[in-house]
């Protein structure tokens, strides 16, 4: 499954300043029955969206109407627990591109890249200055630079580098998953099978 290329996002970012997120709180396990990667964003953080009877929360983040945008901004330890996929499947969508925590569970980190979603590690004080700007303007931009791997707060200027494997790098920009990436080698790879010997 192919997604958009991702190279330059400037957004707004939704805050959600909360430590060691796990994969149950992100997508419920009573959620995860569907196979198909679409569907999961109405779920996404259900339990702290709603309430028993689908009312929504008006405390939660998501349900504020001064924060939008398609960056996800988590506290520390973000993705652990079970290893799901469908934790990924809802972020992505729900309509964030990316999601920016001091730390990610590798598994999460992953699953994201493979769905199209940039999980973008900053430093604990960036970080801070990230949750901090926001609080002082919640339209307040983000630049996510994935070719030259920088985030940038544009309401100050601040930046930092943040690290990513250079196959996935190369897929997001070319909006490739695994299956696309073989795909789009499929001449090389017929080449060089006809020069095999039998």
């Amino acid at each position: 499954m192919a997604y958009d290329k991702f190279e330059i996002l400037r957004s707004s970012a939704v805050p959600l300043p909360i430590e060691n997120v796990d994969t149950d709180q992100i997508i419920p396990a009573r959620f995860l029955k569907a196979t198909e990667r679409v569907g999961f964003g109405d779920n996404l953080f259900r339990d702290w969206r709603y309430y028993p009877d689908g009312s929504p929360k008006e405390d939660f983040v998501l349900n504020q109407s001064r924060y939008s945008g398609k960056i996800l901004v988590g506290g520390k330890n973000f993705g652990s627990g079970s290893s799901r996929e469908h934790a990924a499947w809802s972020v992505y969508d729900y309509g964030f591109r990316c999601v920016v925590s001091s730390f990610f569970a590798d598994i999460f980190r992953n699953n994201c890249l493979n769905v199209g979603v940039l999980p973008v590690q900053v430093s604990p004080a960036f970080l801070e200055k990230i949750f901090a700007a926001i609080d002082s303007d919640p339209k307040a931009q983000l630049e996510i630079n994935l070719k030259e791997q920088t985030i940038t707060i544009l309401n100050t200027g601040e930046q930092e580098s943040f690290d990513i494997n250079v196959y996935k790098k190369e897929n997001m920009l070319n909006g490739f998953d695994d299956i696309d990436y073989l795909l789009n080698m499929k001449e090389e790879i017929t080449e060089f099978s006809q020069d095999l010997p039998l």
